[in-house]
């Protein structure tokens, strides 16, 4: 296949990151140095900037400023959760964005995000294919849910995965100040996967994890979960769970949307999340004080605990979504692939897969990673995800705090 000349455009879309703008500047800095590649936009708001042609001209960045984005958090050119349409039934927006990539002569599109995100490149590659539209469509990996299919993990994840068992480590810190008598249920994102929640446990190599913990691939039930805490709390005095925020009941409803009467222990319907709904309920029961903490958006944005293996996992696979698109290949998702040397080194090389094999696919925690009992984790997760959150990253500092990308953002014409 022969050399393709013209512009590309790069975007992010879904939940933000604390490396999803590394993969950017994986990206953004590998384009700028193709010859083939003339001008280098990135999309406002992902698939919705392409839609409204609102495209930043990333040629005139300072490149000292695009480094930055290696440790900058969140989606430095704003992300969207939108679903393209099938183009069988509507191809209004397909045009729009034709329009746009003949406009820009676009042959080069690289979208940077998670399982809905594959599909809108998937839709995207299979429709310039079809009208004959010579464009080069690569996805580039990211979630912190771990739950795309057919890489060994994605980058997000990892950094994600330290803040969380940092967090824990210091809160069991915490609840050893007054002695027993501490109760707290840590609410950890993950709606359909509890990747993220399990990683609650990786402290437990330095003597620090969850005495309970509980993932969305197993049913809940509040009497076997009141049963746990009632149990660790009469052994230890105190307990710290660790609970997916996407805990389903048999019937595959959400507990933290649960209704509930006083029959069951809640008196009236708890308001909130997760964490306020199982402290509630362990109040309730053992009358005694009980502390929700939600981590919420802290466990995505913690750029300042990044992972040093995850920030450059996710700018090489940027900087190999690009180079794979130049050799010519296209309709394909870059993916990490685990390897060990000899002595037992954990190392990373990348692979190529289709993109309608990751498409809408959810990767499930292993079911034999968890124990019998469905209430902890087992050490194999441990020996998967330690290698992952390897690296002190030493952040770039400005008044001793942070310092972040400060981009012009200058439209493209």
């Amino acid at each position: 296949m022969g050399e393709l000349r013209g512009a590309c455009i790069f975007g992010q879309s879904g939940g933000p990151t604390a490396v999803i703008n590394a993969s950017a500047y994986g990206v953004i800095s590998q384009a700028l140095k193709e010859d083939c590649i003339t001008n280098v936009y990135a999309a406002e708001y992902g698939i919705k900037g392409v839609l409204a042609d609102k495209l930043f001209d990333m040629g005139q960045e300072d490149p000292r400023e695009l480094a930055f984005l290696m440790n900058t958090p969140s989606s430095a050119f704003g992300s969207c959760r939108y679903k393209l349409k099938d183009p069988d039934l509507d191809e209004t927006e397909y045009k729009k964005i034709l329009e746009v990539f003949e406009k820009h002569n676009v042959r080069y599109f690289f979208y940077n995000g998670g399982n809905d995100s594959m599909d809108t490149c998937s839709k995207i590659s299979k429709y310039m294919q079809r009208v004959g539209y010579e464009c080069r469509v690569m996805g580039v990996p990211k979630t912190i849910d771990n739950d795309l299919y057919g890489t060994d993990h994605c980058p997000g994840f990892p950094s994600a995965a330290k803040y969380i068992a940092t967090s824990v480590m210091e809160v069991m810190q915490d609840a050893r100040v007054y002695g027993a008598g501490h109760i707290c249920v840590m609410e950890i994102m993950g709606r359909n996967a509890g990747w993220l929640t399990a990683s609650s446990v990786l402290g437990r190599v330095n003597g620090y994890a969850p005495d309970l913990v509980y993932l969305p691939e197993m049913q809940f039930d509040f009497e076997r979960f009141l049963g746990d805490v009632v149990r660790v709390y009469k052994e230890k005095g105190t307990v710290l769970v660790a609970a997916s925020e996407g805990l389903k009941f048999p019937d595959g409803s959400f507990v933290s949307e649960a209704k509930t009467s006083a029959t069951d222990g809640f008196g009236h319907a708890q308001l909130g999340g997760l964490a306020t709904i199982l402290s509630g309920l362990v109040a309730q029961t053992l009358g005694t004080k009980v502390r929700g903490i939600e981590l919420s958006l802290l466990q995505r944005c913690a750029a300042h605990c990044a992972s040093g293996t995850d920030i450059e996992e996710a700018v090489r696979s940027g900087q190999r979504a690009v180079t794979a698109a130049v050799d010519g290949v296209t309709d394909k998702m870059v993916a990490i692939e685990r390897t060990y040397t000899e002595d037992g080194q954990y190392v990373s090389g990348l692979k190529l897969l289709n993109l309608s094999e990751v498409a809408n696919y959810e990767k499930k925690f292993p079911r034999d990673w968890i124990n019998e009992e469905g209430n902890n984790i087992r050490d194999e997760f441990i020996d998967y995800a330690l290698p992952l959150i390897q690296g002190h990253v030493a952040i770039p500092r400005e008044h001793e705090l942070p310092r972040y990308a400060r981009l012009k953002k200058i439209y493209a014409e």
